[in-house]
Order: C-alpha cells, then sequence, then structure tokens
C-alpha cells in the first residue's frame, strides 16, 4: 500500500509501471518518496510562517496544508514532466525551467524554518530594535509637546521674576523707612517725623500690591502649571497609544529583515539543504539511465503518435477525394440539359411571380 502511494507521488503511468520490474518500481518509490517528504516539509515551513502572520495555529495549519499541497502538486508535475532521452545537454534544457522553479520553491521552504531555527537570535535583536524605537518615539512625541511646555515655564519663569523684583522693591522701601527713623540716611533726624510718615505709608502701599501681585500671579501659575501637567499627560498618553505598534513590531516581515542581520553563511547552508531535497527527484531523474518504464513510455507515446498522425493523413486522404468527386460532379451537372431546362422554367416562374407581386403593389399605391 505504501509502495502504491509513493508510486502515484512520482506522477508515472500505472498501468506501465506496475508491468515493471521491482528495481525500476522501486527507483520510482524513491521518487515518489522524496517528493512527499519535500510535500510534507512544505507544510510545516508554510504554516509557520502563517502562524506569525496570523497568530492564529488553526488558520496557520488550515492554509500550510493548501500550501504543502500545492508544493506536492508541483513537484509531482516536475518529475512526471522530464522525459529521458539520449541526449543529456537535452535533458537538461528541458529540465532548466523546472530547476528554476525548484530553485524559488526551495527558497520559499527554507525561509520560514529559518526563522524558526533562529527564533532566540531574531527576538533578541527584535528586542533591541524595539527598544530604541521605543526611545525614538519617545523622543519625537515629546518634541511635539516640549515648545509648548517651554514656552508656558517661560510665563511661570517671569511671573516669578515680576514677584521677586516687588519683593525686592519692597524690601527697599522698608529699609529706606527704617534708616529713616534711625536717623542713618535720609534727614538724618532720629525719630519718627513727617519724612519717616511718608516712606512708612510708601512701603505699606508697596506691601498691599506686592500680595496682591502674589495672589494673581499664583493664580496665574497655578493655570499654567496645570496646563503644563495636561500636557505631560497627553504626552504619556500618546506614548501608551503608540507602544502597542512598537511592542507588536515582530510580524514576518520585521522577522525576515532581521534574519537577513545575521551571519550570511549559516543561513544559505540551510537554503542549500533545502535545496538539495527539493531538488533531487529532478536530479536523480536526470543522472538516471533510461530504464524499462521510460522504453515501454517511450514505446506507448510513439505508438500514439503514429496513430494520430496516420488518422490526420487519412481524413485528410478522404477530404482531398470528397473534393475531387464533388468537383467532377458539378462539373457534369454544367452540361446537362434537362438540368438547364428546368432551371430556366423556375427562373421564368420565379419572375413572373415578382411582375405580378411589382403590379399589385403599384395599384395599391394609384
Amino acid at each position: 500500500m505504501l509502495k502504491n502511494f509513493f508510486i502515484i507521488c512520482s506522477g508515472v503511468d500505472k498501468n506501465l509501471i506496475n508491468n515493471c520490474s521491482d528495481g525500476e518500481q522501486n527507483k520510482y518509490v524513491g521518487i515518489g518518496a522524496t517528493v512527499f517528504f519535500t510535500a510534507v516539509m512544505a507544510t510545516i515551513a508554510g504554516s509557520y510562517a502563517l502562524f506569525t502572520v496570523f497568530d492564529n495555529l488553526y488558520a496557520a495549519i488550515f492554509f500550510g496544508l493548501i500550501w504543502g499541497l500545492l508544493i506536492f502538486n508541483l513537484d509531482r508535475f516536475i518529475v512526471s514532466t522530464i522525459k529521458k532521452s539520449d541526449s543529456k545537454l537535452k535533458e537538461l534544457l528541458q529540465a532548466a525551467p523546472r530547476i528554476i522553479l525548484a530553485i524559488i520553491i526551495a527558497v520559499v521552504i527554507s525561509k520560514p524554518l529559518e526563522l524558526k531555527l533562529f527564533e532566540k537570535e531574531i527576538n533578541q535583536v527584535l528586542l533591541a530594535q524595539k527598544n530604541q524605537m521605543t526611545l525614538d518615539n519617545k523622543t519625537q512625541i515629546a518634541q511635539q509637546f516640549m515648545p509648548e511646555i517651554s514656552k508656558i515655564n517661560s510665563e511661570i519663569e517671569n511671573l516669578k521674576a515680576e514677584v521677586l523684583a516687588k519683593e525686592i522693591e519692597t524690601n527697599t522701601l522698608y529699609e529706606t523707612y527704617i534708616a529713616e527713623a534711625e536717623g542713618t540716611k535720609g534727614t538724618k533726624k532720629l525719630g519718627k517725623g513727617p519724612v519717616y510718615e511718608e516712606k512708612r505709608a510708601k512701603h505699606d502701599a508697596s506691601v498691599l500690591a506686592l500680595n496682591q501681585l502674589k495672589k494673581e500671579n499664583q493664580e496665574k501659575i497655578n493655570q499654567k502649571e496645570s496646563a503644563i501637567a495636561t500636557l505631560i499627560e497627553n504626552q504619556k498618553l500618546a506614548e501608551t497609544k503608540t507602544q502597542p505598534i512598537i511592542s507588536n513590531f515582530d510580524g514576518l516581515m520585521a522577522r525576515i529583515n532581521t534574519l537577513g542581520e545575521l551571519p550570511f553563511f549559516t543561513s544559505f547552508f540551510i537554503f542549500l539543504l533545502f535545496l538539495a531535497i527539493e531538488t533531487s527527484p529532478i536530479i536523480a531523474k536526470l543522472l538516471a539511465p533510461k530504464g524499462e518504464y521510460d522504453f515501454k513510455l517511450e514505446e506507448k507515446e510513439s505508438a500514439i503518435k503514429t496513430w494520430v498522425t496516420q488518422q490526420v493523413q487519412q481524413r485528410q486522404q478522404m477530404l482531398n477525394a470528397d473534393i475531387a468527386i464533388d468537383n467532377k460532379v458539378y462539373r457534369d451537372l454544367k452540361e446537362d440539359d434537362d438540368l438547364y431546362t428546368y432551371k430556366q422554367k423556375m427562373a421564368r416562374e420565379l419572375m413572373k411571380l415578382q411582375a405580378d407581386s411589382f403590379y399589385k403593389k403599384q395599384q395599391k399605391m394609384l
């Protein structure tokens, strides 16, 4: 049963191969097994690759099976359409497009398994890339909010500086009226005279203005600090919204690009392994000499080709004979007086009918 299954996988004519020797059958069993296991590996590789895309096990298995069946059908077609001949160059030219197709299939199969084999290394590189992307993202978002925050901070500093200047002015007035009372400056008279009262009044007015300024500026500062807090909150919210995009930066394309950053030869040798597996049925059939099956297949195709050629030639001869007979018949009829007289009579009757019809139409019009 397993032998028959692998023979079916090889794409040979079962009626012909069953009449061949066991050695010839075993050769195609080996080719069929190679085709089958190549399709199995393609199913595994395709399922893993699609799992990285859909992140759904059942969908990945379903589409992976479809991909494996496609590869199986292609490989079976490639092997079954290579015909053995006496010229190796002719066989090689015949197989060249199929070898190119096999190389493409090998690349498609090998990449997903390379991603799985180097998963840890790829994850490490992706983690470094994600961290750098996170830092770059925070920097870019900060550049959107920092100008406004800096502007508001500058306005807060101006308000504080305004209060500080008023405090210095008030303190100066305080020192002035105290010095007047002590007699160290101003009129230099000890005691609280009119000048002292005047300077004291200026200081008290400055104190009231300072307190009012502090109150007003503090309200403004609180509003501006609240605006800064809102901007900072919006900045953090923007970072939070964009972080999942960075966290999910581990899809198929990202992993393939990361794989390209790993050492070349390791990945290249894995590709060569799959290329050898994929092209092994083709290479085996090219290297193998013409066997019993090939001779029987050539004989069957030659017989069919000969039969088709005979049928085409017979139909052509029949057509030529029929044309010659028709030509002779119509040439003889051309010289038949009875046929001429009969057709002349019918033409005369037809012309009479046409004349009568024309006459009746003219009467109706009048």
